[in-house]
C-alpha cells in the first residue's frame, strides 16, 4: 500500500507520519508538497499535524485552499482512506470533508500530554484492529482541539456511528468528549490525538499502531487477490 504524506508550509508531524508508515508498518510512503495536482498514484492520503501557514486566519483555513486539497477531495470521493491528524483534522473540517469545527481549548492553553481514549466504533477501516470500548493511550498536542458542532450535526454523528474516538476525560471542552470522527461513508477520519506518535513501545507506547494496521488490513482485503 502506498501512502501520500501531504506537506504544507508549517507542517511538523509529517516525519512522524512517514516513520509510522514506512518504518513501523513497512509500507510505501512519499512526501507530497501542498501544490501537487495529482494523487492518483496513492492508495491512502495522510494529512499530518503542525501549524499549516502559521495557523493564520483559523487553523487549516489557508491550507484548505491549497491545490492539493482538490486532489484530496477526489481521493475521498473515490473511497480512498483519508486520515487527518490534529492540524490535518482542522484542515478536513475547513475543507468540508468532515462536519464541525475545532475551537480553542476551554482553558485557552496549548496542551501536550498522553491521554486516554475510548474506541467508540471499531467497525471502520481505521479501527478494525481495535475492540469496541477498548481504552487506549495516545499523545495530544494542540491549542485548538475543542471539537464543536450544532445539535443537529451531533445527532447525525451519533445516529450514524460516526464518532470513532472519545476522550476519557473532558480536558479541552470538546462536545461529548469527541476526539475523532469519520464521514458518513467511513473513509475519512479526523482526530486530534496523534496515533503516529504511539507506534512503538520505545517511544512510550504502541496503541496508535493498530490504527495504521487497520487501514492496511482493509485495503489488502479489498485490493489484494488471495487466490
Amino acid at each position: 500500500m502506498k501512502f501520500a504524506v501531504i506537506v504544507f508550509p508549517g507542517s511538523n508531524c509529517d516525519l512522524d507520519m512517514y516513520h509510522a508508515v514506512k518504518d513501523e508498518l513497512g509500507e510505501e510512503a512519499e512526501y507530497v508538497w501542498h501544490d501537487s495536482t495529482d494523487l492518483s498514484g496513492y492508495d491512502g492520503i495522510l494529512l499530518p499535524g503542525g501549524f499549516s501557514y502559521g495557523d493564520y486566519l483559523r487553523c487549516g483555513a489557508i491550507a484548505q485552499s491549497s491545490p492539493v486539497m482538490d486532489e484530496v477531495k477526489k481521493a475521498a470521493e473515490a473511497g480512498k482512506p483519508v486520515l487527518g491528524i490534529c492540524n490535518g483534522f482542522q484542515i478536513l473540517t475547513e475543507a468540508g470533508l468532515l462536519p464541525g469545527v475545532l475551537l480553542r481549548n476551554k482553558n485557552l492553553k496549548f496542551m501536550c500530554r498522553t491521554v486516554g481514549l475510548k474506541v467508540e466504533n471499531a467497525n471502520t477501516l481505521f479501527t478494525n484492529e481495535y475492540m469496541a470500548g477498548q481504552e487506549i493511550r495516545i499523545p495530544i498536542a494542540h491549542g485548538e482541539g475543542n471539537y464543536y458542532c450544532d445539535d443537529a450535526t451531533y445527532e447525525q454523528l451519533k445516529n450514524n456511528n460516526q464518532i470513532v474516538f472519545s476522550y476519557a476525560d473532558d480536558f479541552n471542552g470538546s462536545r461529548n468528549n469527541i476526539a475523532g470522527i469519520v464521514n458518513e461513508r467511513g473513509n475519512v477520519l479526523g482526530m486530534m490525538p496523534h496515533p503516529e506518535r504511539a507506534v512503538s513501545d520505545l517511544i512510550g507506547g504502541s496503541d496508535g499502531l493498530s490504527l495504521f494496521k487497520s487501514i492496511v488490513k482493509q485495503w489488502r482485503e479489498a485490493n489484494v487477490s488471495h487466490a
